[in-house]
């Protein structure tokens, strides 16, 4: 008898390319910023090296938000991809931060002394702890489909949370712990295996295609 090996999920999680709120140094959250042009010129550089590396996705997810859904369209046209819309993937809601700048921010509010993840953010916008479970449940999801290889379209903060519960790390208080960065069409690539519930990293913060990516 042939003994059939289950397949892995094969994930890669990109972060948008540049917005008009990442140019101005604008905290941008859930406000609705577009691409520029050097984010459009990012999104194509890495739908051609995706072309020169013959890389293979089944189905493309999302943010609704303009700059990932711009950028998502991008390399689904030029990939010849289905694109599919889902909001669990949006950025955190930072609440009356969107779309200050950071001197803006802090003169407005104050930032107190110690902080814990249960706190909110800009007023009622999420805070650390509510962003990792919104992470946790858009993996979830994810996870609930067939095994396939996805790209995920979203932004720096949720895909920040999402590698933290890949890794089984809860936030901490004053934003402590590791970090993970993802630069502007950015990516990181992950393999799961359900029948052994087991991940692997292979890339993080690939941005070979554009060098000078923040």
């Amino acid at each position: 008898m042939i003994e059939i090996k289950p397949q892995p999920f094969h994930i890669t999680l990109l972060r948008h390319g540049e917005s008009v709120g990442n140019a101005e140094s604008r905290w941008q959250g859930q406000a609705d910023f577009p691409l520029t042009d050097t984010g459009r010129a990012q999104a194509r550089a890495l739908a051609e090296r995706w072309k020169v590396d013959s890389a293979k996705f089944d189905l493309v997810i999302a943010s609704p938000l303009l700059r990932a859904r711009e950028t998502a369209e991008i390399i689904a046209q030029e990939l010849s991809l289905t694109l599919e819309i889902d909001p669990v993937w949006m950025e955190r809601d930072n609440g009356e931060y969107a779309g200050l700048t950071p001197t803006e921010a802090r003169q407005k509010f104050p930032q107190p002394i110690f902080t814990t993840p249960y706190d909110f953010v800009g007023g009622k916008g999420e805070g650390d702890w509510e962003l990792f479970l919104r992470a946790g449940q858009a993996l979830h999801g994810l996870l609930r489909r067939e095994p396939a290889r996805y790209l995920i379209v979203s932004h720096g903060g949720l895909l920040n949370q999402v590698m933290h519960a890949v890794l089984g790390v809860a936030p901490q208080a004053n934003k402590a712990g590791a970090s993970f960065r993802f630069g502007n069409t950015a990516f990181a690539q992950l393999k799961y295996f359900p029948h052994q519930h087991r991940w692997t990293i292979d890339r993080l913060n690939d941005h070979s295609h554009w060098k000078n990516t923040d």
